[in-house]
């Protein structure tokens, strides 16, 4: 959900460029948010990703099941557009017609800022 609907209840024109860059993530990820809560694991799945991303290792989040099958270049464009669409402010996200040309073609894309993210909660 996206986070000025979760705090402030608020809706956006861009909160559903935020939901398919969730659904993006999850189909690379192969898993569900709740699905990563580990013991030792406080992020969630934008914080995961986001983690790996700055530490140069998205390739871990592909999913073992496609990974010798997927191009890899293109499941990283997608880690990169799930990351654009999932920042903090409406005004920062791409709109749709910007994501599905930045999937379609080879433009290079801007660097995401840190997205939005809640660690997860202890009980999970």
């Amino acid at each position: 959900m996206a986070p000025e609907y979760a705090i402030r209840g608020l809706y956006f024109i861009k909160f559903d460029v935020f939901n398919f860059g969730i659904l993006i993530m999850k189909i690379i990820l192969g898993t569900k948010n709740r699905a990563l809560c580990h013991a030792n694991q406080t992020l969630n799945l934008i914080g995961y990703a986001w983690k790996l991303w700055k530490e140069e290792k998205a390739l871990e989040l592909i999913d073992p099941s496609i990974k010798e099958s997927c191009v890899i270049s293109e499941a990283m464009r997608c880690i990169h557009v799930s990351l654009l669409c999932v920042q903090q402010y409406p005004e920062d996200r791409p709109t749709m017609a910007s994501v599905l040309l930045m999937l379609a073609s080879e433009m290079d894309l801007v660097e995401p800022n840190e997205p939005v993210f809640f660690p997860a909660p202890a009980s999970m």
